[in-house]
């Protein structure tokens, strides 16, 4: 398979000035979650083997030929997200949305790969999945497996990479096991009684009690769960009251609830309860609680990322076996069901200009885009070298 990799990259290699190209106009004009048909039409033209098949409403599945054997899928993500982009460059998003996750960069890597897989030919074959709602709930990864589309298409493994700034650069990610945590995000609502500001002996205050359990939510982590796997219990907006002299009657706060393990994800759920109506109870307040369910623990097909491992290798890239992240990805839905999955992770150190994604200044280089390339590469050669069991 050695000659295989050499005449694949040499092949990718005629494809980057397209595919650099393709990046430079998904960035410029980027869709949000849900909203992909423009961007979905785009790659897929890029990518050259007709419209494929329709999924999850906004995204594609296109069948790539190979000689035969279970069909390996190669992953990139369609959406952008709410991001007023600062980086000034001439092709910019041109509206309130911006590709500050490399969504971008993922998409032309994707379509260097089958472009020149279809080129070189290929043992298997590959099935290019343009996925849409990575950045939101409901996933559209859920909805590519319920659709049945990967059992139709005999889809054995599939393959990811994203690039990552915490990374070094040169260095590509492929660590076994759980690489990214399970989400769940929560709304809790405090109902006190409110009125006058100078009078509080007379109020029960939601928005003290709120304060309260944002910092009681710590627990959850460094009470609730085993330090060794950890977790992380985030409140990203605040909602109460409307003039300075007035204790609203409510208060509201969005979080979510990050976890490494499958296991403790029912305990910390429980905890955050106990936490939220006992803190409730002590002021006086009564509390609402709604969680919504996202993505399960993101779980490396160990097989494929010590195959990986050594493709990476193979290639001059440092590897890299530990990377673990408290961010989630819906990429989780390909892995440990019908079909084994394999996140990577490209290193882009400081050449990204800021230290991390989501960022409004967020912009990897172009070459970025051949680092992809070659990961998704590995991957797939790993997944021939590590068959099912």
């Amino acid at each position: 398979m050695n000659d295989l990799w050499a005449r694949w990259t040499r092949a990718i290699a005629d494809e980057l000035p397209a595919a650099v190209a393709l990046r430079h106009a998904v960035h410029a004009d980027p869709r949000g979650s849900g909203d992909e048909e423009d961007t979905a039409r785009l790659v897929a033209e890029a990518l050259g083997a007709g419209e494929g098949i329709r999924v999850a409403k906004t995204g594609r599945a296109i069948p790539l030929p190979g000689a035969g054997g279970p069909a390996i899928a190669l992953r990139a993500e369609l959406d952008a997200l709410p991001v007023l982009e600062g980086t000034r460059v001439p092709w910019a998003s041109g509206n309130d949305l911006m590709h500050a996750c490399g969504h971008d960069v993922h998409l032309a890597a994707l379509v260097a790969v089958g472009r020149a897989a279809v080129r070189v030919g290929v043992p298997r074959p590959i099935l290019a999945l343009l996925q849409p709602r990575e950045e939101t709930s409901p996933p559209g990864a859920l909805d590519i497996v319920e659709s049945g589309v990967l059992t139709e298409q005999g889809v054995d493994a599939v393959i990811g990479a994203h690039v990552q700034p915490r990374i070094a650069h040169g260095v590509v990610s492929a660590a076994p096991g759980p690489v990214n945590a399970s989400t769940d995000e929560f709304e809790v609502t405090l109902h006190g009684q409110g009125g006058h500001a100078g009078y509080p002996h007379l109020l029960r205050d939601p928005i003290l009690a709120l304060s309260q359990l944002v910092v009681s939510l710590q627990q959850l982590a460094s009470r609730r769960i085993d330090p060794v796997y950890g977790a992380v219990c985030s409140v990203g907006r605040i909602q109460a009251g409307a003039a300075a002299n007035v204790v609203p009657n409510s208060a509201t706060a969005f979080g979510s609830l990050r976890l490494m393990r499958a296991e403790d994800r029912e305990r910390a759920l429980e905890a955050l309860a106990d936490i939220v109506h006992g803190t409730a109870r002590a002021h006086g307040c009564t509390a609402e609680l709604e969680i919504s369910p996202c993505e399960p623990v993101l779980d490396n097909d160990a097989a494929l990322a010590a195959a990986a491992q050594r493709w990476l290798a193979h290639a001059g890239y440092g590897v890299d076996d530990q990377f673990r992240s408290f961010g989630a990805d819906d990429f989780a839905h390909y892995c440990g069901g019908p079909t084994r999955g394999l996140m990577l992770f490209v290193g882009l150190g400081d050449t990204a200009g800021v230290p991390s994604l989501h960022d409004e200044r967020f912009l990897p280089r172009d070459e970025a885009v051949t680092q992809v390339a070659h990961a998704l590469v590995a991957g797939y050669l790993a997944a021939l070298e590590a068959p099912a069991p």
